[in-house]
């Protein structure tokens, strides 16, 4: 899992029929100086579905691979980003 900060939303003209109700969005995952200072310890850009509601700005945890599409179990989706919780609050030590 990791942490991500959203910078964006994903339109589509059409989408895999399991995929309808839900957005998508752009997200950078953040290192432990990201989480500190969002303007550095920024990785690259991806795409996750996000069916929590998240908006730019917002801090999220992201599951990949495997672990992303295991909440719909049994159902099959074909992704490989899920976005699995929207964060309030992260305490640095």
């Amino acid at each position: 899992m990791r942490i991500c900060e959203v910078i964006g939303k994903v339109t589509l003209s059409r989408c895999h029929p399991s995929l309808q109700g839900a957005t998508w969005r752009v997200v950078v995952p953040l290192d432990q100086h990201g989480l500190r200072d969002h303007k550095q310890g920024r990785g690259e850009p991806f795409v996750t579905f996000d069916e929590l509601g998240s908006g730019d700005g917002s801090i999220v945890a992201i599951s990949e691979g495997g672990e992303a599409v295991a909440p719909f179990y049994p159902e099959e989706k074909p992704l490989d980003a899920y976005c699995a919780a929207l964060l309030d609050h992260i305490e640095l030590e």
